[in-house]
């Protein structure tokens, strides 16, 4: 399926943006910079926006979801918006019971875990992603030749909330069925990759010019575990999107070890987390695809002079890939102070692109 004429890539309006120069390793004009948890997060204006309304509610309503998506691009200057929405969301208009609970996380009403549950799970019906399509159209209207980023959790962070039941830090339960019925895993995570290209293709038709893969919970795994139980289910959702011809970044959590192989999966950018220095993944990778990140959110909170050093050494370390997409190890801690996010882009932006 191709992507419509009126799509920003296709008509023109991001197809030379920074972003999309970065991770096709071509030369940009100044470095691109995004971040992770922008959108919402530590805005007051997203507070505001957001009060007395539930977490999945907020995504679900397309004016609300493209008024958080668009804040952080009017008052940071970054050069992506993130499409504001959350890795259950399409677990939720599959029709699973899945709630977000403050201070938890995904809650589900009843864990996933034997062969008659998983075939129990309800497909994702494409009308029931009118919500996320007409919330994607309505930012793509306002934001011009700046370039969306899509995004969806990936088959093995859905299926550990499914397992689990909510967040877990051991995952216990969810390697525990992985090795005992792996028939009943591998069909759990092919249902998870299912809705996941499903989520991801909507949001690329309605006008997303770039998708990111985001594994939560990828790093609690060993390399074996990974590439045997994991990394199949993740390469189709990257396969089922190739066609699309956007550029697709796959990014998880403590995940130094499985760089090389999230790369195979089918990355075009690979992000990069706060644990592993930047130089380090680069050469992992053997410096053979565009890399995203890796400021360290924690620094956020130290004196500027601190955090400056630290963001001039990643940009430094960046110039050793093909392309460089500059961002957080991770998401925007609540309490991060906007000024500092402005000031970070602002200085990302004048620092020479050599």
């Amino acid at each position: 399926m191709s992507l419509p004429p009126d799509h920003p890539v296709c008509d023109g309006r991001t197809r030379d943006a920074d972003l999309l120069l970065a991770a096709r390793g071509e030369r940009v004009t100044r470095h691109p910079i995004w971040f992770m948890r922008q959108a919402g997060r530590s805005l007051p204006e997203y507070r505001k926006v957001r009060e007395g309304i539930d977490m999945l509610d907020s995504c679900l309503r397309p004016e609300l979801a493209s008024e958080i998506t668009l804040q952080p691009v009017r008052r940071h200057g970054v050069d992506a918006a993130v499409f504001f929405s959350d890795i259950v969301v399409p677990l939720r208009l599959a029709g699973v019971d899945v709630d977000i609970a403050p201070g938890v996380g995904p809650v589900m009403g009843a864990p996933v875990r034997t062969a008659a549950d998983v075939a129990a799970l309800p497909e994702l019906e494409p009308d029931a992603l009118t919500p996320i399509t007409e919330a994607v159209a309505l930012t793509v209207a306002e934001l011009g030749s700046t370039p969306l980023i899509g995004f969806a959790g990936a088959p093995f962070t859905l299926a550990s909330y499914l397992v689990e039941g909510r967040p877990s830090r051991d995952h216990l339960v969810t390697k525990a069925l992985m090795h005992g019925d792996p028939d009943t895993w591998n069909a759990l995570l092919a249902w998870t990759a299912r809705i996941s290209t499903a989520f991801l293709r909507a949001q690329a038709m309605a006008g997303a010019s770039v998708l990111q893969l985001f594994d939560s919970w990828a790093g609690t795994l060993s390399l074996p575990d990974y590439e045997r139980f994991v990394a199949p289910h993740s390469t189709a959702v990257l396969a089922g999107i190739e066609d699309l011809g956007l550029p697709r970044i796959h990014f998880g959590t403590k995940t130094s070890d499985l760089l090389l192989a999230m790369r195979d999966c089918g990355a075009d950018v690979v992000g990069v987390d706060d644990r592993t220095p930047l130089a380090t993944a680069i050469n992992r990778l053997h410096a053979s695809v565009p890399v995203q990140g890796n400021i360290d959110p924690a620094l956020l909170f130290t004196p500027w002079e601190t955090l400056r050093e630290h963001v001039q050494g990643v940009l430094d370390a960046g110039r050793l890939a093909p392309g460089h997409i500059v961002n957080l190890g991770h998401g925007v801690p609540p309490a991060t102070n906007p000024d500092v996010l402005t000031r970070v882009v602002e200085y990302v932006h004048a620092d020479p692109v050599r």
